[in-house]
């Protein structure tokens, strides 16, 4: 089973001034967990990478600082995201940590969410921030390539 983490809908928020100082785009490398075995009795990870790149619009030294939150997907919780195929669902999540105990989310429900500043200066600056999936095993699941979006929102 395969899951291809594809963000279809990243979604930016701008501050709607007439005279923006600053922009930033996101962008994401694909979390793909590869075959699933659910007799398994470790569980399956893999990691995938938020990239943020800013660009000073004006020629001025310029702190920057934003927020990255994701969404929890199809499953509508963060307690377990679920990737889903055909009516059948395999419980996973997405961590801000190597270790995997910092859920990655919107900063409710006991999720954190990535934020960071930094001082812009001419040209684009690219931040990237890992993302450490993990579906835990012993789940007993039909074969099938099951997915799940996530909503990426940048706030600066």
């Amino acid at each position: 089973m395969k899951w291809r983490y594809t963000p279809a809908a990243a979604a930016l928020l701008f501050s709607s001034h007439a005279n923006a100082i600053y922009s930033c785009s996101v962008s994401t490398t694909g979390l793909n967990f590869g075959q699933y075995r659910p007799f398994s009795l470790l569980p399956q990870d893999n990691n995938g990478n938020i990239a943020v790149s800013c660009q000073l619009l004006q020629i001025i030294g310029l702190l920057v600082s934003y927020e990255i939150r994701l969404s929890t997907g199809q499953s509508g919780t963060y307690t377990a995201r679920q990737l889903q195929y055909a009516g059948n669902n395999l419980n996973y999540n997405l961590y801000r940590n190597a270790a995997r105990t910092s859920v990655l989310g919107n900063g409710t429900a006991g999720t954190v969410f990535i934020s960071d500043g930094y001082l812009l200066s001419l040209g684009v600056l690219t931040r990237n921030y890992a993302v450490y999936g993990r579906i835990p095993a012993g789940q007993n699941v039909r074969v099938g390539s099951y997915t799940d979006i996530i909503t990426i929102t940048v706030t600066y």
